[in-house]
C-alpha cells in the first residue's frame, strides 16, 4: 500500500469527550462535515457517509473505537483515518487527524486541506455554537469546478 499520508491538527477549547462525540453522532457530523450519516459510529460497524459535495459518499468501517481518546476507521477506497483526542489540563483538546494509504500526492494534499477545514469548522462550532460553513463553502467551490468540467 501507499506510504502517502495527510495530517492536520487543531486545539479545540472543549473537553475531549465533546470533540470525540462530534465525530461519532450524525446530528453533529451534519453540522460541520457531512450532509448525511446513516448511523452513529460504533465499534466494528460500517456506516454510510454522504459528504457535502453532491454525489460524494463512502462507507466507513470503524476499526478502533476508544472514547474519548481515539477513533480509527477505513474508507471504502482502503485509505485509513486515525483521530486522536488528547485532553489538556485546561480542559481543551488537542485533536490530530492522520489519513493513511492515500493513492497519490494530490490525494494527500486534498486530504490535508480537507481535514484542516473540517477541524477548523468543528472548532468554531464547538466553541461558538455555530458552524462557520467552511466545509460547505469548499464543497460549493468543488461543485462549481465539477460543473465547469473540472
Amino acid at each position: 500500500m501507499s506510504e502517502l499520508a495527510a495530517k492536520a491538527e487543531m486545539l479545540i477549547h472543549r473537553p475531549a469527550q465533546d470533540v470525540f462525540d462530534a465525530f461519532v453522532q450524525p446530528d453533529m457530523l451534519t453540522k460541520f462535515w457531512l450532509s448525511k450519516a446513516s448511523a452513529a459510529l460504533a465499534p466494528h460497524e460500517t456506516t454510510h457517509w454522504e459528504f457535502m459535495v453532491k454525489g460524494a459518499s463512502t462507507d466507513i468501517r470503524v476499526e478502533c473505537f476508544d472514547p474519548p481518546e481515539r477513533l480509527f476507521f477505513r474508507f471504502a477506497d482502503d485509505s485509513k483515518v486515525e483521530l486522536c483526542f488528547k485532553e489538556r489540563d485546561d480542559g481543551s483538546t488537542h485533536v490530530t487527524v492522520k489519513n493513511f494509504e492515500l493513492r497519490n500526492a494530490e490525494a494527500a494534499v486534498d486530504s490535508t486541506e480537507g481535514f484542516t477545514l473540517v477541524l477548523s469548522d468543528l472548532k468554531t462550532l464547538l466553541e461558538t455554537g455555530k458552524s462557520a460553513n467552511l466545509v460547505r463553502d469548499k464543497a460549493a467551490l468543488i461543485q462549481e469546478r465539477m460543473g465547469a468540467g473540472g
